[in-house]
């Protein structure tokens, strides 16, 4: 059995990374999401275990110290983290996992897993950017300026990923998303065992 794609979701803060990854799922229904751990506050309409698994950060060092966690980072003085065995055994069983998560934590995943497929979105200008920051009500003017100094950090570290993709509209993002994944399932090295075992076949007959 083929192991799955790891498909990492990544970009700055605002950038609308949930929205595209919720639409991308229902569009892909066989893509498997990981819930990732954050010590932020849950946001308006925000579900556990379905958006996040909110944790004390007693609870979040805990998973730390116990290597329960495949990447974690601090980002704006709270934390966020993959828990390890959901996509360890996802993977293995062939199935595609999408992560959605903060820069730092998606460089640190590619140095454990290069073969992953790193996707940074990107959003159509600055001041876009800026507009649903604010927009979401919830973040203080220091938190804001903050969040856009960081983006700008960022979307400097773009070359480190394989792709980028402009999220300008939700559904023509995720058409760009789904076209990666298609097109990464169809490379060449994916299909030399199939190749090699059709001529040992041959070869016996």
């Amino acid at each position: 059995m083929d192991k799955g794609l790891l498909i990492v979701l990544s970009g700055p803060s605002g950038v609308g990374k949930g929205t595209v990854c919720s639409v991308l799922r229902n569009k892909m229904p066989e893509l498997i999401y990981s819930v990732s751990a954050t010590t932020r506050l849950p946001r308006q309409g925000e579900v556990e275990g379905v958006n996040y698994f909110f944790k004390s950060k007693e609870q979040f060092q805990d998973m730390i110290a116990r290597d329960a966690l495949l990447e974690h980072a601090e980002y704006v003085g709270n934390y966020y983290g993959t828990p390890r065995d959901f996509v360890e055994r996802t993977l293995a069983s062939g199935k595609d996992v999408i992560l959605e998560i903060e820069v730092q934590g998606a460089l640190k995943v590619k140095q454990k897993f290069p073969d992953g497929i790193f996707v940074f979105l990107l959003p159509p200008s600055l001041d876009e950017l800026k507009q649903r920051i604010t927009g979401r009500g919830t973040e203080s003017l220091d938190t804001i300026n903050n969040r856009m100094s960081v983006a700008v950090e960022e979307m400097n570290l773009l070359r480190h990923y394989d792709y980028a993709v402009l999220n300008d509209e939700i559904d023509a993002a995720c058409d760009r998303i789904r076209s990666i994944i298609i097109a990464e399932h169809c490379r060449r090295e994916r299909f030399l065992p199939y190749v090699t075992g059709m001529k040992a076949a041959i070869e016996k007959a």
